[in-house]
């Protein structure tokens, strides 16, 4: 569950670990974007997801989004566990710091960046490394429309603050995982070089779920699994912007190559 295409990269990552998974996607076009919101408006919010996808009767719920694991992890919790296991996304803050001796960006959403929850982590697993917080105002509506224009606009003013001798840099966003390739290459033409190591969540938080519920990660099964989308708790498709994205093309059953016109964003 998030509120728009932020879910892909996670989705794809259970898909890859277990293509017989049968996924229902739950996002939220009627409330999105979460970030602006109050965290009571933006738990309300979450919930309805949430329930939606539990009509659907899952073995785990991944909360796809790191706004409402921050605001309405608990929440969720209260109100599907013990049924069904939920699973919050947290930054990769711990294994960006966990080498030391490097420079850790943590690019976030405003939202996110400076909240009580962001710091906490930092002071708990990164208290001895030099961490740059970085906010990225737009990125993350800019990918959710697959605009190749805002997510290069967005991506340059982000990578202005990020400290050229930056050596870790934590996507914050589960958004921003899908751009990946687009910070890379605007973080190299910032320093000069292309020495960073990235640190996203979708691979852990699929990883985690399937602990969860006491699954292997078998990725050579056949690829039998159905796929479901919700829309503000409505049957639907997977947008036409998530097909933009080499995630959301193999959510689909279709080729993960990128197409031709979107292959200066797109990964």
């Amino acid at each position: 569950m998030d509120s728009g295409i932020g879910l892909l990269a996670a989705a794809a990552a259970v898909r890859r670990l277990r293509p017989d998974a049968d996924l229902v996607l739950s996002s939220d076009p009627d409330g999105m974007p979460w970030g602006p919101r109050t965290p009571e408006s933006l738990t309300g919010r979450a919930l309805d997801v949430a329930r939606a996808a539990a009509g659907h009767r899952p073995d785990a719920l991944i909360v796809a989004c790191n706004t409402a694991s921050v605001h309405a992890l608990p929440a969720l919790r209260a109100a599907l566990e013990p049924a069904i296991p939920v699973i919050g996304t947290v930054p990769a803050i711990k294994p960006a710091a966990a080498l030391g001796g490097g420079r850790v960006a943590i690019w976030a959403t405003p939202a996110t960046t400076g909240s009580p929850y962001q710091r906490g982590l930092i002071s708990e697993f990164a208290a001895g490394a030099r961490v740059t917080e970085v906010p990225c105002p737009g990125l993350a509506d800019a990918v959710e429309a697959a605009d190749a224009a805002a997510v290069t606009a967005a991506v340059a003013a982000a990578a202005a603050l990020t400290p050229a001798d930056t050596t870790d840099v934590v996507l914050g966003c589960t958004h921003y995982e899908l751009v990946e390739t687009a910070i890379r290459t605007a973080l190299a033409a910032r320093t000069g070089g292309d020495g960073f190591v990235f640190h996203g969540s979708a691979e852990a938080v699929a990883g985690q779920a399937l602990r969860r519920i006491g699954v292997r990660p078998e990725p050579a099964l056949p690829a039998t699994g159905s796929l479901t989308v919700l829309h503000s708790g409505r049957p639907g498709a997977l947008p036409g912007a998530a097909l933009g994205y080499a995630e959301g093309r193999l959510l689909a059953g279709g080729s993960p190559a990128a197409d031709p016109a979107a292959a200066a964003l797109l990964r």
